[in-house]
């Protein structure tokens, strides 16, 4: 399957991500678009002085991880160190390109590079065919995957996160490495969108808090989003994925794109994204 240039989705496409809740695009980028990227987060990383502020980014200890580093990520190209990445005196166990779990999340605000991927024509053909009239990119993120380290990311929903009345978010995960069973592929329960919010995450005064437990999911019920390098997953808001540990030898990088609507439909002042400006719409039907 390969998209066409101006990412306007056919119908058999919409029909199977309106079923499933996902949908996967072969060769959304190109190798070019892709090394680009990638060189690019090498660059960033290079002058990344890890001695400075940082955090360390969980999803299974989301709640006690999140600080003011985390909240003003939201306008910032921050970093965020794997779980496993220090030893027990607190120094790294390996080096500082090899620990680092993701860098958000206004990567598609403050970086040439990535700003250029995120607001190109395709992307915005792309969300078009998905009905969107006023589209705001809300937040992005680099995931790295590291070898022996990548960290889980539990089974969750975008738009637990990212809520707008009504839902609107969608993901778009870009692979820039080959994603498989043995180093960290996203996994999806097909149709589980249609179910709608389970939970949401929520900003008060006292930090951030879930409004319910955790839910527990069966195993059997999720199938594997095995892509190649370039591939495009769209993620419905709704639909339950998740990611395993990486415990290979290959990492797994990706870049991550949330997009909301804005066209009648309020941002949450209870999200944990709070703007001081809002962003501009990648277009306006």
């Amino acid at each position: 399957m390969v998209v066409v240039d101006d990412g306007i989705l056919d119908s058999n496409r919409l029909d199977f991500f309106n079923s499933n809740g996902y949908l996967v695009l072969d060769s959304f980028a190109g190798p070019d678009e892709v090394q680009s990227m990638r060189l690019r987060m090498d660059q960033l990383l290079d002058q990344f002085d890890c001695s400075t502020r940082a955090s360390i980014f969980s999803t299974t200890n989301q709640q006690q991880s999140t600080d003011d580093y985390f909240y003003e990520s939201a306008e910032n190209i921050s970093f965020f160190f794997e779980e496993k990445a220090f030893d027990d005196e607190g120094n790294l166990k390996q080096p500082k390109k090899l620990s680092i779990n993701k860098v958000g999340h206004a990567l598609h605000e403050k970086d040439p590079v990535f700003k250029s991927f995120s607001s190109s024509k395709k992307v915005s053909g792309l969300l078009c065919s998905l009905g969107y009239r006023r589209p705001i990119a809300i937040q992005s993120m680099y995931i790295f995957k590291q070898p022996g380290i990548g960290g889980e990311v539990v089974p969750h929903q975008d738009n637990s996160f990212l809520y707008t009345n009504p839902p609107t978010c969608t993901g778009l995960w870009l692979a820039l490495e080959d994603a498989t069973l043995t180093n960290g592929c996203l996994w999806a329960i097909p149709g589980s969108h249609k179910r709608g919010l389970v939970r949401r995450f929520i900003r008060g005064e006292n930090g951030v808090t879930f409004d319910k437990p955790f839910p527990s999911y069966d195993e059997n019920d999720f199938v594997p989003i095995e892509v190649k390098s370039g591939s495009l997953v769209i993620l419905h808001g709704d639909v339950i994925h998740r990611s395993s540990e990486n415990k290979s030898s290959v990492s797994r990088h990706a870049y991550s794109l949330h997009v909301v609507d804005t066209d009648g439909c309020k941002w949450a002042e209870d999200n944990w994204i709070r703007r001081k400006v809002d962003p501009e719409p990648l277009y306006a039907s």
